[in-house]
């Protein structure tokens, strides 16, 4: 090595933000494994690195003794004294050993030593940059697919798709540009490993975040989302200032805003439902587009009980349970559903009261299943 060499490590020192001092220390470690490998030595040895003109040198360090047992490791007081009177037993002595070929050994091992160096600083950089994207959206290009992953290019790095992460009413080809939620982001040996979702709630959460500006500003905060991607999800929110209309504004000018993330997510429905603190008022809406005539609280078990009209019970179970799964993963509460005959037979609902009701039936809620009337209506003020 020679001073060009040392003028390439404070290059790589101020483009890869790399202690120069950090890389000579470990190339001077790999030289010393180096030199035993290469010359069959067991010896203990030093090697220096100057740092001005890049000259190696190797030393071999042996302790002062009386009588010598291994020439290796020791040097006897007598010949100590030949180098240095001033040694005393117990001393160290530097004698060097450096070979007429090290400089060969020298460079080979620099060169890899600076590689792994950079390619882990590199690797330290990404790690950097992702790890505070955790739980973000990030736009990436499928690459290709396996039988368990789908790996999408994110600019830097690659990131890992797993089966169960993947939209089961989407098909990825090559090239595909898509948006992810990130979910985890690893140190591995083989640099960070970043992996990515397509039906976590957070990326409807994140998506209503660059749709709507009263959400990403704070006027309009997110509560809670349920989602079961591809098919339906619900989001609740909510707006410190009365005047402002939160399912309004997640909603958008005929729809507009809304339609955009269904887009996305290829005509996953959304209901948009406003969040309470009074859990009668937000399991009502959380059930929406179904009406509710009645919600009775239970705290101690955390439960609630809900009646509908006879003619929107099915909706408000919805297929298969589902909106009534979402509605109670969205509030945190169980909810038993009753329609209102059934409730008027259990003695739960008189005619009296299902009169006095009738107000609270409508949910304060937005779903997308009437987008299209929405973008057909000429009414901006809509929502």
């Amino acid at each position: 090595m020679n001073s060009e060499f040392m003028d390439a490590l404070t290059v790589i020192e101020k483009d890869k933000g790399i202690d120069k001092e950090i890389i000579l220390e470990a190339i001077e470690q790999a030289l010393i494994t180096g030199y035993k490998r290469n010359f069959n030595s067991a010896q203990n040895v030093r090697v220096d690195i100057d740092r001005e003109n890049g000259e190696i040198r190797v030393f071999a360090r042996k302790e002062v003794v009386e009588e010598v047992f291994d020439a290796r490791l020791e040097i006897s007081l007598v010949e100590a004294h030949d180098i240095n009177p001033l040694y005393e037993v117990d001393d160290v002595v530097e004698i060097e050993v450096t070979p007429r070929d090290f400089g060969r050994i020298a460079a080979q091992t620099a060169k890899q030593v600076v590689t792994q160096r950079v390619r882990e600083a590199e690797r330290g950089i990404i790690y950097s940059d992702f790890i505070d994207r955790e739980e973000d959206i990030m736009t990436g290009i499928v690459q290709r697919q396996d039988h368990r992953f789908i790996y999408v290019d994110l600019g830097k790095v690659e990131a890992l798709m797993p089966l169960n992460e993947q939209m089961p009413t989407e098909s990825y080809k090559h090239n595909d540009r898509i948006k992810a939620f990130i979910t985890k982001v690893e140190k591995t040996t083989k640099g960070p490993q970043i992996m990515i979702s397509r039906t976590h709630p957070g990326l409807l959460k994140r998506l209503f975040e660059l749709e709507v500006p009263e959400i990403y500003d704070g006027t309009v905060d997110v509560m809670s989302v349920s989602r079961e991607a591809g098919e339906r999800s619900k989001i609740a929110v909510h707006a410190e200032d009365e005047e402002i209309d939160p399912v309004g504004s997640c909603v958008g000018p005929r729809g507009q805003r809304v339609q955009t993330i269904v887009d996305e997510l290829k005509g996953e429905k959304i209901d948009i439902v406003r969040w309470s603190e009074d859990p009668k008022v937000y399991v009502a809406n959380a059930l929406s587009p179904s009406k509710v005539l009645k919600v009775t609280v239970n705290e101690e078990e955390k439960m609630t009980q809900v009646i509908v009209p006879d003619y929107q019970l099915s909706l408000a179970i919805g297929k298969r349970g589902q909106n009534a799964r979402l509605a109670a993963k969205l509030t945190g509460w169980k909810i038993d559903i009753k329609s209102e005959s059934e409730a008027e037979e259990l003695g739960l609902l008189d005619e009296q009261e299902a009169e006095e009701l009738e107000a609270f039936s409508t949910p304060e809620a937005a779903s997308t299943d009437d987008v299209a009337g929405w973008l057909s209506d000429d009414d901006d003020d809509q929502y």
